[in-house]
């Protein structure tokens, strides 16, 4: 091992030893230089509002607060029942006992054992019975900029697809991202009617072991058909990738070889597998209503007043779900009650200052977005103030304040030219822009920012930076195998504070550098994304 190694791992197991260090010991002694933001967190993750679940008490009380915040900080009601607005959902929860999945060769049924082998998603409204052939059709994407077809020339018509989540590694991680997650539309093109997703375990942020235990919460879609635009879609399927092997049985490859393959970025071979899917699948429904919290600070610039920047983060989590060391409680601290925090710091902020921004800021804190981005869809298809005339979205969500703040990671860098912008921050606050270090996780399109830019409003989404395979990295990463979507993600976990008030700042300058420019964002040229602009 070099010296540089050593150092390196040197620094990342004093990181690590920080990460697991009480939070009274990090900082004793010294002020918090984010009280204010951390109060807000100490609200919010309380175990009083039982993990913020859409639809809950929980997070009609967290709604209430933030809706408090907006009026305390100047902002006017932008919602449709003042600061509310009010979205209306169907919630689905399995009945797994009154479930079964089974493969079926030659006659004979193999369960598939349900939680330890594979999970049911009620993302869609399954139908009672399924029972389909079987074909791997790769990754499953259909990316006609890229040229790269997964389902050409292949009979689907009726079947049930096997897919391994990812893409080639040639094609850029916003392209593949969005088609990812709009797959739905090119399988009811093929005919297909449901869809058993392997998932990469590269890409893999929580251990299948935790991963599971979600299955048994509620899921939301939203009651609106003209929102949602709903699915034919009849099975779908999450299989566990260390029990993916049986589904390869007697058709001449293995998932190994398939791993392999994609771990080395070469094409995926698409086959018919010898076997049916056999499933029945229960659950119950149920109507509810949440809340999007929107609050409005008008514009001042008489030509461009009338155009408003958006900065959204969502304000539910997970709820109380199956308990891990004894805690049932996902409290979502740092996903997403400190975005949330920040958002409300940054409009106290401009109260404060006594802020004049050329444009219009509407704060928006979503509902849902924990179920499929659910309330910010509502809000950038049923939005308060024109859809034309929203020019930018700035996201916060889990930006992570682990360690001291020296550069951004930008989502959606490459993608418009709000990049001027922030690196105009950066050069100011002597912070380095990065793009996104990791885009096989799709982050792109796993939050709020992406319910904008299909709307055609330029977005950028910003979280704490680190390189790739730094120091800094490894406690990322550590933090999501053990913290995310986990009852430790609480108020007990250590937080870099300076690091927090740094990044709260270098937002706020954002705000204002976005709000106060001279021209409309717009879209790069070269941008895949520029085809959803109004």
């Amino acid at each position: 091992m070099t010296r540089t190694r050593c150092l390196l791992l040197l620094a990342a197991l004093l990181s690590l030893a920080i990460l697991q260090a009480p939070l009274a010991q990090q900082h004793s002694g010294t002020p918090n230089p984010a009280q204010a933001w951390w109060e807000h967190i100490k609200f919010l993750a309380d175990d009083k509002l039982e993990g913020r679940d859409t639809g809950s008490a929980g997070h009609r009380q967290a709604a209430e607060y933030i809706a408090n915040a907006f009026k305390r900080a100047g902002l006017k009601p932008a919602g449709t029942k003042g600061y509310l607005q009010p979205v209306q959902f169907v919630s689905r929860r399995v009945q797994e006992e009154q479930c079964s999945l089974a493969l079926v060769r030659n006659g004979q049924a193999e369960p598939i054992v349900l939680g330890d082998e594979a999970t049911l998603s009620m993302r869609i409204a399954h139908a009672p019975r399924v029972e389909a052939p079987l074909v791997f059709v790769g990754y499953g994407l259909a990316i006609p900029e890229a040229r790269h077809d997964d389902f050409a020339g292949m009979d689907l018509k009726g079947k049930v697809v096997v897919l391994l989540s990812g893409g080639p590694p040639q094609i850029s991680g916003p392209l593949k991202a969005h088609y990812q997650s709009n797959r739905g539309e090119a399988l009811k093109r093929a005919g297909v009617i449901g869809v058993l997703s392997i998932q990469n375990p590269r890409g893999q942020d929580i251990p299948w072991d935790r991963s599971k235990l979600a299955r048994f919460r509620p899921t939301m879609a939203l009651a609106d058909s003209s929102v949602s635009g709903g699915s034919d879609q009849q099975l779908a399927v999450t299989i566990n990738p260390a029990r993916a092997e049986k589904l390869f049985a007697g058709s001449g490859h293995t998932f190994a070889e398939i791993l392999a393959l994609a771990d080395k970025g070469e094409p995926l071979p698409r086959f018919a597998l010898p076997a049916l899917v056999r499933a029945q699948v229960k659950y119950e429904s149920k109507q509810l209503e949440s809340q999007n919290v929107v609050g409005l600070l008008p514009g001042t610039d008489p030509k461009l007043k009338n155009e408003y920047v958006v900065l959204s983060a969502h304000l539910d989590h997970i709820g109380v779900g199956q308990p891990i060391n004894g805690d049932s409680i996902y409290n979502g601290a740092m996903d997403n009650a400190s975005g949330i925090a920040t958002l409300l710091e940054t409009a106290l902020a401009l109260q404060k200052e006594k802020a004049r921004l050329k444009r219009a800021v509407v704060f928006v804190a979503v509902t849902a977005e924990e179920n499929g981005l659910l309330g910010s869809k509502y809000f950038a298809t049923r939005p308060t103030v024109p859809v034309a005339a929203m020019v930018a979205n700035v996201n916060i969500d889990m930006f992570l304040p682990l360690f001291p703040l020296r550069s951004l990671i930008v989502q959606g860098l490459e993608e418009s030219n709000l990049a001027d912008d922030l690196q105009a921050v950066g050069k100011e606050l002597g912070l380095q822009i990065l793009s996104d270090p990791e885009p096989e996780r799709n982050a792109f399109t796993r939050s709020d920012q992406y319910s904008f830019i299909q709307r055609g409003v330029p977005a950028a989404s910003l979280k704490v930076g680190f390189a790739k395979g730094s120091p800094e990295h490894e406690i990322v990463k550590r933090w999501r195998t053990e913290r995310y979507h986990a009852p430790a993600d609480d108020l007990q976990q250590p937080v870099d504070f300076q690091a927090a008030a740094d990044f709260n700042r270098a937002y706020l300058l954002m705000v204002k550098t976005v709000a106060n420019r001279s021209e409309r964002p717009r879209w790069n040229a070269d941008s895949f994304f520029r085809r959803f602009a109004q």
